[in-house]
């Protein structure tokens, strides 16, 4: 635990519950970041405007330094994660805090945001 604490690096991001995370997007305070791959999308839909960058491209297309980088994770707003099962957001989150995103937080699977009312777009 002290090892995470002097490395920032590899920090985890914070939970955060479905009902807040509606609530920050819903107010433009955080950007929804989507890492499923496309082909889940297809299947299950993806929560109302979030972006989607999958885990396997997230270093080139969250890295601020990057040409590739989505316009949304450069300009220093929260981000918000979620994945299908909630494993790929937690890594999801060490990925983004390592690029250097102050504040990241991790929602987990996207049932939470279901639950919590948050619209989804099949």
């Amino acid at each position: 635990m002290l090892l995470t604490l002097l490395n920032p690096f590899g920090a985890k991001a914070e939970p955060l519950d479905g009902a807040a995370a509606v609530s920050m997007v819903k107010a433009g305070k955080a950007v929804l970041l989507d890492v499923r791959e496309p082909s889940e999308l297809e299947q299950g839909g993806r929560a109302r405007g979030a972006i989607n960058v999958p885990i396997s491209a997230l270093e080139r297309r969250a890295d601020p330094d990057s040409p590739h980088c989505e316009p949304a994770l450069k300009r220093g707003a929260p981000v918000i994660l979620y994945c299908a099962s909630g494993a790929r957001s937690g890594m999801a989150g060490k990925v983004l805090r390592k690029l250097g995103h102050q504040t990241v937080y991790d929602l987990g699977p996207i049932t939470a945001w279901s639950a919590a009312g948050g619209r989804l777009d099949r």
